[in-house]
């Protein structure tokens, strides 16, 4: 190597004070953590720079002491507080400003030069990355409590952050290929959002935490036509209703890795039309609400569903009779057990339900009518005061 890398030497404390400049002034992270950590990212911005040289200089790979010296920066970052979008933002801008060195300090002669040192960049610098990921991740451990990191994974994986992978193996979470999404909606939510979050974390062990005040996400890992998995989701979201102390609707919807966001925009609308529960019998996926999920994007429809709704408020308790009606697949004995009536009982109130919407609730108009509106009015979607 000839005048490339002679003129990066020379510049390696410069560039590193730029290095360091940029990363306090762009990244709002490292501006707090400055006062303290000032020397030591500059520390850490030269030594790289010129253990780099030297590597392209001779044409190695890190060595494993240049990789613990990556883990040992990370780790330094990650129990200072930097968050993980911040750690992401460093490493993000510490490649374009290493480029950017390389690009200044080239001249016209210098064009197979600076085509190895990028070469060498490309096969080597995602180790380095790899090494100071796992340390940040180690750090994180002495500032942030688990269930914290356990909310930073499900963003993470949410929007396919490729350390996703690091934090879940630090967190003893492997990453599965398939997740069934679960988006947990409460009513009316309220505080106690940390305390739910740990009990979850402790009793669950799966990538877990809040979305936003009324919705809890989980992603339960997930092989197909696995019974075990889909008994996990009910769990937890029976023990979201019952730390919450509200009631809840659960949606769900299995998505692959690297394609969760598409699963968890799915799994919330399902959760938004589905029935709130105190304790939840079932969790619903995108074929229990299929109709429901059309009438939401049609307001005619939904507007007449809502007139039927409130045609059954003139009861007894027709919503709920007719919930447990279909939940029993229109079995008389079933139904009416459940409801804790007697048969004749529930006849009554099927005839009554006949005469004030004028639909037969056992025809094939009636399942898909009356379903469809108790349904909506079970999750709550029409809350004046005529609406059950």
């Amino acid at each position: 190597m000839g005048d490339l890398l002679r003129t990066l030497g020379r510049r390696v404390e410069a560039n590193a004070e730029r290095a360091v400049e940029a990363c306090v002034r762009e990244i709002p992270d490292y501006q707090a953590i400055a006062p303290v950590a000032w020397d030591s990212m500059v520390d850490v911005a030269v030594v790289s720079r010129n253990r780099m040289i030297e590597l392209v200089d001779a044409d190695l790979p890190l060595q494993e002491r240049d990789l613990a010296f990556a883990e040992s920066a990370g780790e330094q970052r990650g129990a200072q507080g930097v968050s993980p979008a911040g750690q992401r933002g460093a490493l993000a801008l510490h490649s374009a400003l290493v480029l950017r060195d390389i690009s200044e300090a080239a001249g016209p002669g210098d064009l197979d030069d600076t085509m190895h040192a990028l070469d060498w960049l490309v096969r080597h610098g995602g180790a380095a990355r790899a090494a100071y990921t796992r340390g940040y991740f180690r750090g994180q451990v002495c500032f942030l409590p688990v269930e914290a990191r356990v909310q930073h994974l499900v963003a993470m994986l949410l929007c396919d952050d490729p350390a996703a992978a690091e934090l879940a193996k630090s967190l003893g979470m492997p990453v599965s290929e398939r997740y069934i999404v679960t988006v947990i909606r409460v009513a009316e939510p309220r505080g106690c959002r940390q305390e739910v979050a740990v009990v979850m974390v402790e009793e669950h062990r799966v990538p877990l935490g809040w979305c936003e005040p009324g919705e809890f996400v989980a992603l339960v890992p997930y092989r197909g036509g696995d019974p075990a998995a889909e008994g996990r989701v009910l769990a937890i979201g029976r023990d979201v209703a019952a730390a919450v102390g509200r009631p809840c609707s659960v949606g769900t919807a299995v998505g692959r890795l690297h394609a969760l966001a598409v699963a968890v925009a799915l799994a919330r609308k399902v959760a938004r039309v589905a029935p709130i529960e105190r304790v939840p019998r079932r969790p619903y996926g995108m074929g229990d609400v299929f109709a429901e999920l059309a009438a939401v994007q049609t307001p005619e429809v939904d507007g007449w569903l809502r007139e039927v709704a409130q045609r059954l408020a003139g009861g007894p308790d027709l919503v709920i009779t007719l919930d447990a009606y279909y939940r029993s697949d229109m079995n008389r004995t079933l139904a009416s057990t459940s409801l804790h009536i007697h048969p004749r009982t529930l006849d009554y109130r099927l005839r009554r339900v006949r005469d004030l919407v004028g639909i037969e609730p056992g025809s094939t108009r009636g399942v898909r009518v009356l379903s469809t509106a108790v349904t909506r009015a079970l999750a709550g979607a029409w809350e004046d005061p005529g609406t059950p």
